[in-house]
């Protein structure tokens, strides 16, 4: 019974993980600003926006910089400035 258990908590916890891991993604804007969401949003083609997997990296030439969103809030960076939406 134990057994049984101990595999049912294992199985429960890769589905969250897996659940988790699917909904991450990392987005940038044309000023090299990268920030990482939770959840897939539908950002309009004017906010100069790039969606890319959440395990994406840049190149070793490439210049980019992180930063988080204000309060978990839906928006993006757009001149060093947190537009919510």
């Amino acid at each position: 019974m134990k057994k049984i258990a101990i595999a049912a908590a294992a199985a429960a916890l890769s589905v969250i993980t897996l659940t988790t891991s699917a909904s991450a993604a990392i987005v940038c804007n044309r000023d090299g600003d990268c920030w990482h969401v939770k959840g897939r949003y539908a950002y309009r083609p004017e906010f100069g926006l790039v969606v890319h997997p959440n395990n994406w990296r840049w190149g070793a030439g490439e210049k980019w910089r992180w930063r988080e969103p204000v309060r978990e809030e839906r928006g993006y960076w757009r001149g060093g400035v947190w537009i919510h939406f």
